[in-house]
Parts: C-alpha cells; sequence; structure tokens
C-alpha cells in the first residue's frame, strides 16, 4: 500500500494526464470515423473533449509546480551556495503558495454557484461542476505540491537536509524525452 501512494504521490498528474489525453484521442478518433466513414456526425464528441482538455490544462498547472518547469530566469540565486539557492527559493515558493491560497477560495466560491445554478452542459447533459471543479482541484494540487517543496527547501536552508528537491526546467524534461526516445532507437538497434 504504501508503495502504490508513493507511486501515486509522484505520479498523479501525469497519470491522470495520459488517461485525459487518451480519452480524448479514442473520441475524436470515433468521431473522425463516425463522420468520414458512417456519415454520422456525434453532438457530444466535441464538448467531451473540450472537458477533457480543460481538466488537463489545469491538471498541468500542479505538475509545473510539482516539477518546477516553469518559466524563470535562476541565473542569480545559481551564485549561491545551496543553502543560500535554497533560502531564495523559499521566498519563492512562498510568495506562489499565498498567490495559490488566494485563488482556492475563489475557485471554491465559482464551483459552488454552479452546484447552485444546476446548470447541465448542452449536448451531454453532464452537470457542469464536474467541469468547474478543475480550477478548485488544480490549486488545491498546486498548494500541496508547493508546501512538499517549500519543507524540503527549508530543511536545506537549516542544513538538515542534503538533496535538492525535483526540479527541472522545460530544457531539461526535452532533452530527457530526447535521451529517452535515444535509448529505445538504439536497444532497437541492437536487437534488429
Amino acid at each position: 500500500m504504501k508503495k502504490v501512494l508513493l507511486y501515486l504521490e509522484r505520479n498523479l498528474e501525469e497519470i491522470l494526464m495520459i488517461i485525459l489525453l487518451i480519452g480524448m484521442t479514442v473520441i475524436m478518433g470515433i468521431q473522425v470515423f463516425s463522420r468520414y466513414i458512417l456519415g454520422v456526425s456525434l453532438s457530444w464528441s466535441e464538448e467531451l473533449t473540450r472537458y477533457l482538455f480543460i481538466w488537463s490544462a489545469f491538471l498541468s498547472v500542479s505538475l509545473c509546480t510539482r516539477k518546477c518547469i516553469s518559466i524563470k530566469i535562476d541565473q542569480f540565486i545559481k551564485i549561491f551556495p545551496k543553502r543560500g539557492e535554497a533560502a531564495f527559493k523559499v521566498l519563492n515558493l512562498v510568495i506562489s503558495l499565498l498567490f495559490f491560497l488566494y485563488l482556492i477560495p475563489y475557485a471554491a466560491y465559482y464551483l459552488k454557484t454552479t452546484i447552485a445554478s444546476g446548470q447541465v452542459s448542452p449536448a451531454i447533459g453532464i452537470p457542469m461542476y464536474w467541469v468547474q471543479a478543475a480550477p478548485l482541484v488544480s490549486f488545491s494540487l498546486c498548494g500541496i505540491r508547493l508546501i512538499q517543496r517549500l519543507v524540503i527547501n527549508i530543511r536545506i536552508v537549516l542544513g538538515k537536509e542534503q538533496r535538492l528537491a525535483e526540479e527541472g526546467s522545460l530544457a531539461d524534461s526535452v532533452m530527457e524525452v530526447v535521451e529517452d526516445e535515444r535509448k529505445i532507437q538504439d536497444e532497437k538497434g541492437k536487437e534488429g
């Protein structure tokens, strides 16, 4: 059970985003097949795909928060030793946490008014609060991820922890994907 929870803690956003992406792909594939092969257009496919995309967009905010993949210029803080760098990160994380804590009540109010309105989607008829819950879930996950990173960086500043929080940049993430792809291609070349 502990391994499952640890795995979910490390990969929750990725798992959910993969499921949503697969769902969008399958739904739009069915729509294309229905429209061009069967000659029938589905009224619900575009709406459902749009809602899945909204959820994936909001979940990506939490993923970027967890991996610290955001637009930033960190050349200044890189000149400091690890503890000094962590101190600047603590300040940044506190400001980010305050921002998301500011947004959470508004997202909750937005969701509450949607629930009270009883609004449903036009084509599918699902309650719109399922879609409108995305900001609240995302901002709450961001708050949790920021607290996790904040604790690690405070421990580094206090000298109680040596490891840096998992952190990357967009370029590092792209390079990881490229390197993984090269490894897969090398393994296929060895097999063939």
